[in-house]
């Protein structure tokens, strides 16, 4: 059920290492639109506050959810070493629980859902019996209960996601084997295959299924200083697509038939949504160039389908009180909406994402990060992003002047007006620099002459309900 994420401080110190440059190819002003995945685990899967968050997320402009649903804990005996005697095909073997009634609900929205399924496993579906239960799950255990999965909910589901994070140590083990060599990319080879076959017994003939649901960073080999490191996304990409360093293919591998290649493109550190990590292996929302050419080396080895798109399923930008990696609210608001900005201007993006609704409490453990990503701090106050999320904008320097970018969530992908206004220098207050038209799904651009210090939007929906972003600063592009 609900749970708070961590990050162990130790690993995510690793994500310090950091470049200079700017950002990879496939930054060509874009003229596609993206879907968007809202994760609000807390709250949506918490039967008591579930109706308010689903009034706020359609308030917000929200029309897709991302549900993480833990295998362990819908399982019969889920902590038991040795399997129950259960017909684990069978849908009604599972405890849905919480699980079940969000996703009936939001279905009956229309909206859509990426089902991740996430660790850990059954104990009893594990190599080693030992906790935390992530060691080489079991492929026909884990085919039985997709096939399960399917036959219940089908129908409901957009899209499916296998395994949350699998490049990560305490989402699968062994990351790393003999020598050092990642090996946690051919382990989560056999738990796709073997998910999506499992959908495909379910009945679902052509299942869309998520590759990856990978975190930013880690090794291409193990470092004997983090033992419990994992490994760095492209080199889990070519262990679980059996290509070599060059991006040649085993010949004893078939093509995976994988929907999208799924990232998390969390930012290292402080430094902002246009760092560029100096570990080439690594994939952040400035580096996501390096996927795309990744997934067209592993397309033209006939691993994957040819363009196989990117969907950015988990994302957010960490704000104080975080002690180690938080920025402040204000500056919270205009990094997401450069990194959504980032993600729509690649065409191979197909999805942008949102982490959390409302913060966790920070952990009183050391050396444990939990996650400030939220639209509200973790007593409900809104931040600044809350104003900000539903029409983000970002103002960039220009050669003679401004170049400004936004987008109308609400408007359900229709074209609306809005308003743009700009705080001049020396001025407490905004003045209108430019009402403007959107596009038919809600975006638009503005080259502007005219000097500021701060611009926000303002936008009034068919209900007549106003909406007006947090002041945003302009900011220098690689």
């Amino acid at each position: 059920m609900p749970r708070i994420r961590t990050l162990m401080l130790a690993l995510l110190a690793t994500m310090l290492s950091a470049g200079a440059g700017a950002l990879d190819a496939g930054s060509a002003l874009a003229s596609h639109g993206q879907s968007l995945w809202f994760e609000a685990p807390a709250e949506l899967l918490n039967p008591a506050t579930r109706a308010e968050t689903i009034e706020q997320m359609q308030r917000l402009g929200v029309k897709g959810v991302r549900i993480e649903l833990s295998w362990n804990a819908v399982s019969p005996g889920s902590e038991s070493a040795k399997r129950p005697n259960f017909n684990a095909s069978d849908p009604s073997a599972y405890e849905w629980g919480a699980y079940g009634s969000l996703i009936e609900e939001i279905h009956a929205l229309h909206w859509q859902i990426l089902l991740t399924i996430s660790p850990p496993a059954p104990r009893w579906a594990t190599s080693n019996g030992t906790a935390p239960y992530v060691t080489r799950p079991d492929d026909r255990d884990f085919k039985e209960f997709m096939t399960a999965l399917g036959r219940r909910y089908g129908a409901d589901v957009t899209d499916y996601g296998i395994w949350n994070e699998p490049n990560e140590y305490n989402s699968l083990r062994p990351q790393f084997g003999a020598g050092g060599a990642p090996v946690a990319g051919r382990i989560y080879k056999g738990l796709f295959q073997a998910g999506y076959a499992g959908l495909r017994t379910a009945g679902i003939n052509s299942p869309r299924v998520l590759m990856g649901e990978t975190a930013p960073g880690g090794f291409a080999k193990l470092p004997k200083a983090v033992p419990s490191a994992g490994v760095a996304p492209l080199a889990f990409l070519r262990g679980a697509l059996c290509l070599n360093a060059a991006y040649r293919k085993a010949p004893t591998c078939s093509k995976l038939p994988a929907y999208g290649w799924a990232q998390h493109p969390y930012a290292p550190n402080t430094k902002g949504p246009f760092d560029v990590p100096a570990n080439p292996e690594w994939v952040v929302i400035g580096t996501l160039g390096r996927l795309v050419n990744a997934l067209n080396k592993a397309g033209k080895a006939g691993a994957i389908n040819r363009g196989l798109p990117i969907f950015i399923t988990e994302f957010g930008v960490m704000s104080k009180p975080n002690h180690y990696f938080g920025i402040p609210a204000s500056q919270q608001a205009e990094y997401d909406a450069i990194s959504e900005r980032i993600a729509w201007e690649n065409p191979r993006v197909a999805s942008f994402s949102q982490y959390l609704l409302r913060d966790d409490a920070l952990s009183p453990e050391p050396n444990v990060v939990t996650f400030q990503t939220g639209l509200e701090s973790a007593g409900g106050a809104k931040k600044p992003l809350y104003y900000g999320f539903p029409i983000p904008l970002t103002v960039t320097y220009a050669r003679h002047g401004y170049d400004l970018w936004g987008y109308v969530r609400p408007s359900a992908g229709k074209a609306t007006s809005v308003t743009v206004l700009v705080q001049h220098p020396h001025s407490s207050g905004f003045k209108v620099l430019a009402k403007l038209h959107t596009n038919r799904l809600g975006y638009w651009t503005l080259k502007s002459k005219v000097r500021g210090t701060h611009w926000r939007v303002r936008w009034s929906s068919p209900a007549g309900v106003v909406y007006q972003g947090p002041p945003i600063r302009a900011y220098r592009a690689p």
